[in-house]
């Protein structure tokens, strides 16, 4: 998917919104130049231990109506959208990531996920990391366990040994990356931004669908100089008026086409996701300087998710973010019977009445049928601010 110089930061948003298409149709050659591909979940998955493996991660967290009825003839109707539409387009050998995946790595953020794993592993490989629920030392420790636990079991399962250097090697590369969506993502902060938030979100979505990191983090920096020359020439798609908006919850992906379209119609504009697609992606750097499991697993465990009892972590990150970004309202976004991010709806909208941003819960699934209902919510919401 390499960009280049010469393209326009239109052309290069169009080609990263069309990453997982294009993925999707190159990744049998990718599997059959015989590289290895592990199947991952969430962003609690240490990637870093699957590159030093001398494999490739890919997110596969299906999404979309279809995906749902196929998930339905196996799952519970009143289950989360993702682990219904994940299953099923599993099950039904029609996911093409899973289908050419070595292994299938999970964690037990959820219930649901945790028996969703387990009839995964009737036709699949799975391999199963089991994530403490609460922060403390003895969690950190459980934690490192399971990090090694991983790095033992990719070695096995490819026939290679992982060495601290090449983990090493692979924590400088995803800090790269790190660094530099924290880069593009801190051009939102500016008023009017340099991009919108449909922009944003396609940079965000399609970056995890890029194999190789080198690749990865060189269109990353051409994305950065293209951002850089667009604030130096005052050019922007975004109206200095628009109102400034925050998206935090579940991951957007199946909901992303009925929720920021209709915001950015309705004179907003997105400028930070607080969620698995953006900020809790790539916020905290890997320390380079300590012993690499340990490293990796206190990075990943500081993700402040809703799954994490308590998870005060998750509001003051919010309060920071709303003052950064300069955000005018707030919008949690909620899967159908995801329970935890739903309990969590009462604290998060307490801490944007404590710094004086007004708050929206939605709460949807993959289905098209509440989308005209969302936009006239969404539209009135913005009227508001």
């Amino acid at each position: 998917m390499a960009i280049n110089e010469s393209m326009s930061l239109s052309e290069i948003f169009a080609t990263y919104d069309g990453a997982k298409k294009n993925l999707a149709q190159n990744v049998e050659a990718v599997k059959n130049s015989g590289q290895k591909i592990a199947a991952i979940f969430c962003t609690y998955t240490p990637r870093e231990v699957i590159h030093a493996a001398n494999a490739y991660s890919v997110s596969v967290c299906a999404t979309g109506d279809n995906a749902v009825v196929e998930g339905e003839k196996y799952l519970p109707k009143n289950l989360c959208p993702l682990i219904k539409a994940s299953y099923g387009f599993a099950k039904a050998n029609k996911c093409p990531f899973v289908r050419n995946s070595d292994i299938v790595i999970g964690e037990t953020t959820c219930d649901g996920k945790k028996k969703m794993y387990e009839l995964m592993g009737e036709f699949k490989d799975v391999h199963v990391m089991h994530l403490p629920h609460f922060k403390s030392q003895k969690s950190l420790e459980i934690w490192q366990d399971e990090v090694r636990e991983l790095k033992e079991r990719l070695e096995a399962k490819f026939g290679v040994k992982v060495s601290d250097e090449e983990l090493r090697n692979s924590i400088r590369l995803f800090n790269k990356e790190r660094e530099l969506m924290g880069e593009i993502q801190n051009f939102m902060k500016l008023t009017p931004p340099p991009m919108n938030g449909k922009e944003l979100h396609a940079l965000l979505y399609g970056n995890g669908f890029i194999f190789d990191k080198k690749e990865q983090i060189s269109d990353l920096e051409i994305i950065v100089e293209k951002l850089k020359e667009c604030v130096r020439d005052k050019i922007s798609p975004v109206h200095k008026d628009a109102k400034r908006i925050i998206i935090t919850g579940c991951p957007s992906g199946g909901v992303y086409d009925k929720i920021v379209p209709a915001i950015e119609e309705a004179g907003g504009v997105v400028v930070a996701y607080e969620n698995c697609t953006g900020t809790k992606n790539f916020s905290n750097l890997v320390d380079e300087n300590d012993d690499p499991i340990n490293a990796i697993a206190k990075r990943y465990m500081a993700i402040p998710c809703s799954i994490m009892s308590p998870n005060k972590e998750r509001e003051n990150v919010l309060q920071e973010m709303i003052k950064e970004y300069k955000a005018d309202g707030v919008i949690d976004v909620v899967l159908q019977a995801c329970h935890t991010y739903n309990v969590e709806t009462a604290n998060i909208k307490r801490a944007c009445n404590d710094v004086d941003t007004p708050y929206m819960a939605l709460e949807t699934d993959f289905s098209t049928s509440d989308a005209g209902q969302i936009k006239t919510r969404l539209e009135a919401f913005i009227e508001m601010l």
